[in-house]
């Protein structure tokens, strides 16, 4: 059975874009989770930011929705199966990662804080590979990932369904 809505938690805008991308793909409508308590039982696509290797807010999607798959959004894209893992997300729910972005300036209070910390401890650590060159680059200069064609495997996913 086919989802009947997008539901999306964002905090510096990236997860909420690709949640109107995929809204016009889909032709799903896309709501905030704090506008989308009425639809409680539904069964939606949810959307969260990453934080640490965890979707922001998705207990509050699970307790709220029937989740037929679950979106990750970050700076970079974790493997969609250790997001599984670390937010016990039952098999039968999809889980897919997108890159987003990073934007300075709509981080505030704790987040900025954080990002501020991780940024030293990256520019401290000795013999970083590769991949973390590119993690301390992106922390530092930001950045905006987010394109429509990285949704295909959503898209054929949502097809099947």
């Amino acid at each position: 059975m086919k989802p009947t809505a997008i539901i999306y938690s964002s905090n510096t805008g990236f997860t909420a874009r690709y949640a109107s991308l995929l809204s016009a793909a889909t032709g799903l409508p896309a709501y905030c989770l704090q506008e989308a308590k009425r639809l409680a039982g539904a069964r939606v696509i949810y959307m969260g930011w990453l934080m640490a290797g965890t979707v922001k807010d998705l207990g509050r999607a699970k307790r709220r929705y029937e989740l037929a798959a679950v979106i990750g959004v970050g700076l970079g894209a974790p493997e969609a199966q250790s997001v599984r893992k670390t937010c016990r997300i039952p098999e039968q729910t999809a889980v897919f990662t997108l890159q987003g972005g990073m934007d300075h300036a709509k981080l505030t209070g704790v987040y900025a804080s954080m990002i501020r910390t991780l940024t030293t401890f990256m520019q401290k650590k000795k013999n970083r590979t590769p991949d973390e060159d590119e993690m301390l680059r992106l922390l530092m200069e930001g950045g905006d990932f987010v394109r429509a064609e990285n949704l295909q495997p959503v898209l054929d996913w949502f097809e099947m369904q």
